[in-house]
């Protein structure tokens, strides 16, 4: 903001996450290996942690590793960078799993700490 602008209303990633928008997963992801404060969108959440119905042998908290794995994979050998496409295998059937192409933005949080947040590739 420029001097003299008069902020109406900001959101905040706290606010994103009180409000379901986001979901905090930092403590699975600590545990994966990933240091920064760790969200997904819901979005990501409902389509691909959640289990579907009727699928059998899938549980959340391993879907949620699943993701929160291959992303540390994809930290691991990424150059520095502060956006990232990585892929996991999702069975959101009683078929085989298919591949899912997720991405992983690292940008300033509320205090401007580093903070990663998970989204489709659609998702801004």
């Amino acid at each position: 903001m420029n001097d003299g602008e008069e902020r109406i209303h900001s959101y905040s990633r706290a606010d994103a996450i009180a409000d379901g928008v986001l979901v905090d997963v930092t403590e699975t992801a600590k545990e994966a290996g990933i240091t920064y404060p760790t969200a997904l969108t819901s979005a990501v959440f409902e389509s691909y942690v959640r289990v579907p119905p009727g699928v059998e042998a899938q549980d959340e908290p391993g879907r949620l590793w699943d993701i929160l794995w291959m992303l540390r994979l994809a930290i691991a050998r990424a150059s520095s960078c502060d956006s990232l496409r990585f892929t996991v295998l999702v069975h959101n059937d009683n078929h085989a799993p298919q591949a899912v192409e997720l991405k992983a933005l690292c940008h300033p949080g509320d205090d401007a700490e580093p903070v990663i947040t998970i989204l489709l590739i659609n998702e801004d």
